[in-house]
């Protein structure tokens, strides 16, 4: 799976990126599913927060997007890291339906 992180007006540390690497390791059981894992975390430009968006690409072709807005930025990892565990359990138990 390639992960990419980027940041918008805001620049992800080292520890930013351990902690989201610590907390993606809940996907292990999709890793032959998933191809490509974007995650953009936006700091909000109005008042204090942030807004993280991910997009998951499957081998099959499909393409789903999450996103959050939260306070806290790494209560938001732990819940759209949430989110995306869910979105790849679902679309995993559909391919195994057909």
């Amino acid at each position: 799976m390639n992960l990419t992180v980027r940041g918008i007006r805001y620049n992800p540390s080292d520890e930013t990126r351990e902690f989201l690497d610590k907390k993606l390791q809940k996907l292990q059981f999709a890793e032959g599913y998933l191809h490509d894992l974007d995650i953009v975390i936006t700091r909000e430009t109005e008042g204090q927060g942030y807004h993280l968006d991910a997009k998951i690409h499957f081998s099959w072709g499909t393409i789903k997007m999450v996103s959050y807005d939260c306070y806290e930025l790494y209560e938001g990892i732990e819940l759209i890291t949430d989110k995306i565990e869910a979105t790849a359990r679902k679309e995993k138990s559909k391919i195994k339906e057909h």
